[in-house]
């Protein structure tokens, strides 16, 4: 994940596929909101057509700058199928709290989300492909590219490393208090309001192997901070 400066970030693109036709109020309109909701994401989901039928896969990523990279073994279907230039929609999706409502259609969720379409190009280069994954190891488990054994040649042959640019994003989210009618905000006793969602990493648990005296590395017990 790259740093950007303190300036005004460019505007999202707004072509057919990015542009919203419901909610249109909840639309982010600057590229910084895309970067952030990518940042904090663990997950994403790739989706595209493969062998004429809709397919979505949760899927490792990571961000440099406006390119995203995705990876996976090069025997995955779906990864060939995109290398070969199809169109791929890749979302990611951050709950922040269930929204209670005094009626059943006003309930609803705070949430962050983002939508990138377009044509993933496949990484080929030894540098390019390590960079990719160095972007994707460093997004996941910060500081493990400099503490854990590197990627051997055999290990990089098996993988596919693609690069999707980030022209074509939407970004939506909700956030606030739950909205009810005038009726029911005046005359109904149900209780409304907000229940928070987080994310939050537990104590680390070593594998089996490890020597019960070996101390948790700091790279590690940073991200309980």
């Amino acid at each position: 994940m790259t740093t950007e400066p303190m300036t005004t970030a460019p505007a999202l693109s707004s072509t057919a596929r990015s542009t919203l036709t419901r909610k249109r109020d909840r639309a982010a309109s600057d590229r910084r909101a895309l970067h952030d909701v990518l940042d904090e994401a663990l997950i994403c989901h790739l989706g595209l057509v493969l062998n004429g039928s809709p397919v979505v896969l949760p899927t490792g990523f990571g961000r440099d700058g406006d390119t995203l990279y995705l990876h996976g073994s090069t025997g995955a279907s779906s990864l060939r199928a995109a290398e070969d230039g199809v169109d791929v929609c890749v979302t990611a999706t951050l709950l922040d709290g269930i929204v209670y409502a005094r009626s059943l259609n006003n309930h609803s969720m705070n949430y962050r989300s983002a939508v990138v379409h377009g044509r993933a190009r496949q990484v080929t280069d030894k540098a390019g492909k390590l960079h990719g994954l160095r972007v994707l190891t460093d997004h996941l488990s910060p500081g493990s590219w400099e503490h854990a054994r590197g990627v051997n040649a055999k290990e990089l042959a098996s993988v596919t490393v693609l690069a999707l640019d980030l022209a074509e994003a939407s970004v939506k989210m909700r956030t606030g208090e739950p909205v009810d009618e005038p009726e029911d905000v005046e005359h109904g006793t149900a209780w409304a309001g907000v229940l928070p969602v987080r994310t939050v990493f537990g104590a680390p648990e070593p594998a089996a192997y490890v020597p019960g005296e070996a101390p948790v590395p700091d790279h590690v017990a940073r991200r309980l901070s």
